[in-house]
């Protein structure tokens, strides 16, 4: 059984957290459509979603990613790089907790869930303006043992890891070439998001099928030419508060 961790849209979802665009308003049905889409995309391909309630308070608290890390064997409850997100994480551990045993990551160290990319046994920590050194060897600490590979990645440009590269095939990463370098993932094949797209390289890969944006056309059409099979969505409104495709779900097995 797979189950997707979901949060409807906060309605302060103008007054998120922005890094590294410009802050255009977002409109906030529209947003809510989209989030919807995305939902239904899930369920399509065979996912249960546990949908939790909207946070009036908490703008960014639809990305339910950046709070938790969830593997096969534990889940670990993250500590957001920007203060005001970390009351995000209480509720997000209470959908867990029947799933998984549950560890932390404490201060001094924080990390987003955009900035940990998982292939395989090894998982990839993006050093961001988000995320820490503390925070990867506190990773490291509990994933080892369970022997997982942690390493970690240098990010610019761009918010998080994931911000930069997703897997979108068993050995394939999408990429932009621009803010993370090939070299920290060897082994692996690369597609290049087209240059006219950087924020192209975000996607959600379920079972050999790609959850994908509409807004990439160029890139989007790399990945057909690569023979990659797609579920296009439309996601360019939360785009707008610095999000993608992976930070609106926790996606795990039961």
């Amino acid at each position: 059984m797979r189950i997707a961790i979901t949060r409807q849209i906060s309605p302060a979802i103008n007054q998120c957290e922005l890094t590294h665009i410009a802050r255009e308003t977002i409109d906030y049905k529209r947003a809510c459509a989209q989030h919807k889409q995305y939902e239904d995309a899930l369920r399509s391909l065979g996912i249960d979603i546990i949908s939790l309630e909207a946070e009036p308070a908490l703008p960014d608290s639809v990305f339910v990613e950046d709070v938790a890390l969830v593997l096969d064997e534990c889940a670990i409850m993250l500590n957001p790089g920007a203060s005001s997100r970390r009351p995000e994480v209480a509720s997000v551990e209470k959908a867990l907790a029947p799933y998984r045993d549950v560890f932390r990551i404490r201060p001094p160290g924080t990390v987003d869930g955009g900035d940990i990319l998982r292939v395989g046994k090894t998982v990839y920590v993006g050093l961001s303006s988000r995320s820490t050194e503390n925070a990867i060897e506190q990773i490291k600490a509990i994933l080892e043992p369970r022997n997982y590979e942690v390493r970690a990645v240098n990010v610019t440009g761009c918010l998080h890891l994931k911000s930069a590269v997703t897997r979108v095939s068993e050995n394939t990463l999408l990429i932009n070439p621009g803010w993370v370098s090939k070299g920290d993932f060897p082994g692996m094949q690369f597609i290049e998001v087209d240059p006219a797209e950087p924020y192209a390289a975000n996607a959600v890969l379920v079972d050999g099928t790609l959850i994908y944006p509409s807004s990439f056309s160029k890139t989007r059409a790399k990945l057909e030419r690569a023979g990659i099979n797609m579920l296009i969505v439309d996601a360019d409104e939360l785009a707008k508060a610095e999000g993608a495709v992976t930070c609106c779900s926790l996606i795990f097995e039961f």
